[in-house]
């Protein structure tokens, strides 16, 4: 079994472990910034259409127009 890593260094293993763990990492901030984009759309197709404008008012311009656009796939105006 060790033969056939004999090939292997130290160094190409250490690589392949900081890309993994980079990916897994790169991976995990999309997830989460996917999931706390989601919660916030509930909350906002929660709230009354007055205080939901009112508080996409104070957005940035992409994000808010990102946001409506969300918020229009979901059938909420």
């Amino acid at each position: 079994m060790i033969a056939a890593f004999e090939g292997v260094s130290g160094t190409s293993v250490a690589v392949w472990v900081i890309a993994t763990l980079l990916a897994a990492g790169i991976a995990w901030s999309r997830y989460e910034k996917k999931k706390t984009r989601d919660n916030f759309l509930r909350e906002l197709i929660a709230m009354d259409p007055a205080r939901r404008e009112k508080l996409l008012s104070r957005l940035r311009s992409d994000v808010q127009n990102e946001v409506r656009r969300q918020l229009m796939e979901r059938g909420v105006g």
